[in-house]
């Protein structure tokens, strides 16, 4: 017999499938390319700069002086102190939180770059012609390997290993801050890797078109196709903490896994766009910054009915059962979305697909 507090959860699930992604202001009909969340800021860069808002990317404001005005803006990050910009110019810094921006890229012997990252021991930048490394917030670069190979994205796992995904040669991976490099393959197919994000011991993997996300769980020894779910495209970008995982496609829009990617949910209605740059999380929301139409966002508190943070807090959890959209209960099935209902309150929507 189905308990009487179901139905209230099933309305809550039933939230979740009408959930709509709401355009940021001052967005509308931009290229977005980066996006970046630090304190009480949010950042987009694209084709015509950097933007900034104060409101949980609710709104957006021009905040581009001293920035590359010439050529996208490809990345952003944080140090704690500063926010650099990755640039077809360089590297840029603003100390004033995004008022205004300096060039700084002495010992850059390439301009164009495509990611940037912060770890304990300095700043990272994925560059056309190989990785560089800043230890004094940019002031002056150094070459941190893979010369000559176009580096597109790049990653810290534990702060101490890098991972760089290429255009044409795969996924590298060094464990001593760039002096060496070792190319990591077995088990993918693709060569192109345009987005790569490292969370607790697993790396995602965006691959390019006929393939998908990739995933390893052994520090990039080995590398497993993702397809529960989840489109098989092109992908550039990423987002997760330590319950969610967000992918972006080129083509498809945006899926999100509550289970280290072996189930994935889409997510794209309201987005005008599916043509997704980069994704990021800030405290309520799921930003995606599309190709045409600028940035959206969407409630995390509607992709699950307890809400996404509360997900791992009680790893003892254990399934009560299962019920089909009708309330009834029933076995794991293949091709139909099914309730999955724990002990502890929590009900996670999945699907589990024929491969």
């Amino acid at each position: 017999m189905i308990k009487t507090t179901f139905p209230i959860l099933l309305l809550g699930l039933t939230t979740t499938v009408n959930a709509q992604w709401q355009q940021c202001i001052g967005s509308e009909n931009l290229d977005v390319q980066a996006l970046h969340v630090t304190g009480n800021f949010d950042f987009f860069g694209g084709a015509s700069g950097t933007y900034r808002s104060l409101d949980e990317s609710a709104s957006y404001s021009f905040s581009n002086s001293g920035n590359d005005s010439v050529g996208p803006t490809r990345g952003i990050i944080s140090d704690g102190n500063h926010i650099y910009t990755c640039t077809s110019q360089g590297v840029f810094r603003s100390d004033d939180n995004g008022q205004n921006w300096i060039s700084k890229s002495n010992g850059l012997t390439q301009l164009l770059c495509h990611g940037i990252i912060s770890t304990n021991s300095g700043i990272f930048l994925s560059t056309l012609s190989g990785v560089f490394k800043s230890s004094d917030n940019g002031d002056n670069w150094t070459s941190a390997g893979m010369a000559g190979i176009d580096s597109r994205s790049i990653c810290s796992m534990q702060d101490s290993i890098l991972f760089v995904g290429t255009q044409g040669s795969g996924i590298y991976k060094s464990i001593d801050e760039g002096q060496n490099w070792t190319a990591v393959s077995t088990g993918i197919v693709s060569t192109n890797f345009r987005a790569i994000q490292a969370e607790g011991n697993t790396v995602f993997a965006g691959g390019q078109t006929g393939t998908g996300v990739y995933r390893s769980i052994d520090y990039g020894a080995t590398w497993t196709l993702l397809t529960s779910g989840i489109a098989s495209s092109s992908y550039r970008g990423f987002a997760s903490n330590n319950n969610l995982i967000v992918a972006g496609s080129f083509t498809d829009g945006v899926f999100y896994s509550l289970d280290n990617g072996d189930n994935w949910t889409q997510i794209n209605q309201g987005l005008l766009d599916l043509n997704v740059f980069d994704l990021e999380l800030n405290n309520n929301y799921i930003i995606a910054g599309t190709h045409s139409q600028g940035v959206f966002r969407f409630p995390l508190s509607e992709l699950s009915t307890t809400g996404i943070n509360n997900f791992e807090q009680n790893e003892n959890r254990e399934l009560t059962r299962i019920v089909d959209i009708l309330g009834r209960e029933t076995l794991p099935k293949k091709n139909q979305v099914l309730f999955y209902i724990y002990d502890d309150g929590l009900v996670i929507k999945k699907q589990l697909l024929n491969k």
